[in-house]
């Protein structure tokens, strides 16, 4: 037999952890690693978080799973937890990021397709360079070819515009338009803000025509910008939002959040996960949420975010044929670079410790816990300096 016992989809590296100490990762050779992947935004407590894991092992040992057949006390707490804090009225939970933007397509679709609506409006607009999720209907809804091959045909209903361009989006509203779906910070496009005359003309776009806005804050929602969600930052609101990643602080836990309007067809039988709302993961989310949701450890991560962005950008100066400049909040910080970002990703990773994350439009991601201090700091500028300066692009 050739083909390994893990299917081979990921080009997996050589580091092979096997245990994590706050904002580091051991290989199960020893090897330390400085973690400023955070399992690609999701790890937010870091590793060894005690809130996090004695709330697991406590649920644990009480109810793992039980289907949503019956009523969940674990699931409402958390759900009014999130309702109190956001802007939505209710919450559907899931097992990831792609099942919860799967949802948040599905709600946008049935506003239009319940009692009353417009049946024709199927369509969402979506963005160029989006990372949706692997889903069909995620990878249909952004206009990656790279994750489409060999998936073929992709599901009708989207509409391709550039990112942060309002006019383009515009242009192609049609009688079919359901609504847009957009990630308000790009994650895998680079750690890119829309700006908010786009954000904003997206929001009065959807007023004027009765669509539904629906944001994906998977990767950038639950605290990584020093908002609890980025919406927060451009002083709107969406009708539909996507949250995951952070939101189980490492735990497989989604959620789709909604306005009482815009969930007006998620109605019985209309929707379902055979795990998604688990009294573990609950307990995982409320643990979580009782640890970022409050002013002051929001207010230490935009805190951090404004230090760490200073010394970035100070620090790309030293370095002015390898870094162009510095993007995103708090800290969900991107350095887009001058060279292809994922060679200098290896290049701290394999001889420096260092983990960061590569991105598009040449980006290299700095995505630290949001409990890293100002030791992990200075460590992650020591590795990050030496992997620099040892660095040797390749033309």
């Amino acid at each position: 037999m050739s083909i390994s016992p893990l299917m081979p989809v990921y080009p997996r590296c050589g580091v092979r952890p096997v245990k994590g100490e706050h904002c580091h990762l051991i290989d199960e050779d020893g090897t330390r690693y400085l973690d400023f992947a955070s399992g690609i935004a999701v790890n937010l407590l870091g590793h060894s978080h005690a809130g996090l894991i004695g709330a697991i092992q406590r649920q644990a040992e009480t109810l793992m799973h039980v289907s949503n057949l019956y009523g969940s006390p674990q699931g409402e707490e958390l759900a009014q937890k999130l309702v109190d804090n956001t802007f939505a009225d209710t919450v559907f939970f899931t097992n990831s990021g792609a099942e919860a933007v799967e949802t948040a397509i599905k709600t946008a679709r049935a506003y239009h397709q319940h009692e009353g609506g417009d049946t024709n409006r199927t369509e969402l607009i979506t963005f160029t360079n989006a990372f949706h999720g692997r889903t069909m209907a995620t990878i249909s809804a952004s206009n990656q070819e790279k994750m489409h091959k060999g998936f073929m045909p992709l599901l009708a209903g989207f509409q391709y515009a550039e990112f942060d361009n309002l006019e383009h989006a515009k242009s192609l509203m049609s009688d079919k338009t359901a609504g847009f779906l957009v990630e308000p910070i790009q994650g895998e496009g680079g750690i890119r803000p829309g700006s908010e005359e786009f954000i904003h003309g997206l929001r009065k776009l959807a007023d004027e025509n009765d669509l539904m806005l629906v944001f994906d804050e998977v990767q950038c929602g639950v605290a990584r910008t020093g908002k609890l969600y980025a919406y927060e930052h451009y002083g709107i609101e969406p009708d539909i939002m996507a949250s995951a990643k952070g939101i189980g602080g490492g735990f497989p836990l989604g959620a789709c959040l909604a306005t009482e309007k815009a969930a007006r067809g998620m109605v019985f039988g209309t929707h379902g996960s055979t795990y998604g709302g688990n009294p573990l993961a609950m307990a995982a989310g409320m643990a979580v949420m009782d640890a970022v949701a409050t002013d002051e450890f929001l207010a230490e991560v935009t805190e951090k975010g404004d230090r760490l962005r200073a010394r970035l950008e100070q620090f790309i100066g030293n370095y002015p044929d390898l870094f162009d400049f510095v993007r995103g909040k708090g800290l969900m910080l991107g350095i887009r670079m001058k060279v292809e970002s994922r060679p200098f990703f290896v290049h701290l990773r394999d001889n420096h410790q260092l983990l960061t994350v590569a991105a598009g439009d040449q980006t290299l991601r700095v995505l630290p816990p949001l409990v890293a201090g100002d030791a992990e700091f200075d460590e992650f500028f020591d590795k990050l300096s030496a992997g620099a300066a040892s660095f040797a692009p390749s033309n």
